[in-house]
């Protein structure tokens, strides 16, 4: 009796699990293959983790559905029911309609001065990711933008900071002829700081949505291609966890294993058959998975789901230039609880009013030197965080980071690179082993990358090039 196809699955993230799942449930392939998940952890969720602190559900890793219309994510949570929940959970109010910006020392900012700039950058972005402006009021920024293309160096080498920069610029160069005076008081604060706090402050929102340190490091050209479906962002009531759990219920027992650690993966390129360990050590089976124990296990086929921080630590079996962990997320995962709560509270402590009628000849943000003068402040201007729950995706070594990015001098061919199975099928000739390993996860995605429906897409489009392989029916 021939022996069944071995598929072996490394990471139960989304993008593991979700090609779990259609391998298992695809009614064409019943009893067709040997299905095994090898976690490195000791839980499923990849990046994927829902926690509790103070009574709430929170999220310690993937939070939002990046749009609601046609997402994945969002119809297996309706189908799932788990949108509704009596539990308090993460950001389960949304966005404010109407937000209030606060500059350090309690100054609540006009709308006069707010909504131009913050415009300005969502019109910049827009154009970055290619998008046409909506109205003819519109217009106007995106001359702003077009000038911030233009001189924002040779096309396919840009930086999406540097073209947000550039376009700042030629909206100040605009307004050079206006009047400088602020309506209301804003102490030490003039008009071209709050702007460019402003802008700032968008930038730094910005780096959270890219994973990007900085964004002179995030590609111009790539943003174009990014894709997000339409309708509201939410977050998921019971957690994303819910989803994860969903997909590996159908799962039979034992073909998760948690705490399986790979070290080394063999296989079989092209022109080194080694049909005499094929007999003796592969058993006709032509990839064989180490583990940190020492143990192995042969398989046929590989799925690699890993993380992009992994992949380029040579954790694994490949490498590309696209992104790891920034620097300054590192540096902040070395902080104790007490120096986050010190520093979270100094912070938020310089955004509230005090009794000093702003004296202090500096802003804060966050400064040490600056700690003293809110504490001496009355107990109005001072808030004291208690508590800290924190993530260390950076220097985990099963994640070296949180998601990725396409950074300058990459591109999305890089993506599309780093999805293409191995061996490589080159001039027609056909590999006596064919996809002997095989790549899925949000950084293997072209236009979704960074995100929980893109790694599921990924775990999808592995599954079915496997299920077409084996000619299954209805794929």
């Amino acid at each position: 009796m021939a022996k069944k196809p071995r598929i072996v699955i490394i990471g139960a993230g989304m993008a593991g699990l979700t090609a779990a799942n259609k391998l298992y449930t695809s009614t064409s392939s019943n009893d067709l293959f040997e299905l095994f998940v090898v976690e490195g952890g000791t839980r499923i969720g990849g990046r994927i983790n829902t926690s509790e602190f103070g009574g709430d559900r929170i999220e310690m890793g993937a939070t939002w559905i990046h749009g609601i219309g046609g997402s994945p994510v969002h119809k297996i949570a309706q189908e799932i029911n788990a949108l509704e929940s009596d539990q308090p959970w993460e950001c389960m109010d949304g966005f404010s309609d109407d937000p209030t910006t606060i500059a350090e020392g309690g100054f609540e900012l006009n709308g006069s001065i707010v909504e131009p700039i913050s415009k300005l950058f969502k019109n910049l972005m827009d154009f970055a990711q290619g998008k046409l402006p909506e109205d003819s009021e519109d217009v106007c920024y995106y001359n702003f933008a077009s000038k911030g293309f233009k001189s924002n160096g040779v096309s396919g080498k840009q930086s999406v900071g540097g073209f947000l920069r550039q376009g700042l610029d030629a909206y100040w160069e605009s307004c050079k002829n206006r009047d400088e005076e602020l309506i209301g008081c804003y102490g030490k604060w003039s008009r071209k700081l709050l702007e460019e706090a402003i802008f700032r402050m968008h930038e730094n929102t910005q780096r959270t949505y890219t994973s990007a340190g900085d964004l002179l490091t995030l590609d111009f050209e790539a943003e174009s291609e990014y894709r997000m479906f339409p309708g509201e962002e939410i977050t998921i009531s019971k957690g994303y966890l819910s989803i994860i759990q969903h997909l590996a219920s159908v799962l039979p027992p034992g073909v998760i294993q948690l705490g399986r650690k790979v070290t080394r993966i063999d296989w079989q390129p092209e022109g080194h058959q080694k049909s005499a360990e094929m007999g003796n050590g592969y058993d006709s089976r032509p990839v064989k998975i180490h583990f940190v124990d020492g143990s192995v296990i042969l398989a046929d086929h590989v799925i690699v789901t890993v993380s992009l921080g992994v992949l380029k630590a040579g954790t694994c079996c490949q490498d590309d230039s696209d992104s790891g962990s920034g620097k300054e997320a590192l540096e902040l995962e070395k902080l104790s609880d007490e120096e986050i709560i010190k520093g979270v509270s100094t912070t938020v402590s310089s955004l509230l009013k005090s009794n000093t009628n702003n004296s202090h000849d500096e802003f804060c943000n966050g400064n040490g030197k600056s700690v003293e003068i809110f504490e001496s402040c009355s107990s109005e201007s001072e808030v004291r965080f208690g508590k800290v729950l924190k993530t260390k995706w950076g220097s985990d070594p099963l994640f070296l980071g949180s998601y990725s990015y396409v950074a300058v001098g990459s591109s999305g061919d890089d993506l599309d690179t780093m999805a293409e199975p191995l061996p490589k099928f080159e001039n027609g000739h056909v590999h006596v082993h064919p996809l002997q390993i095989l790549f899925a996860g949000e950084a293997t995605h072209r236009t979704h990358y960074s995100t929980t429906h893109g790694a599921y897409f990924s775990g999808l489009r592995e599954a079915n090039r496997l299920l077409q392989h084996y000619h299954c029916v209805g794929v």
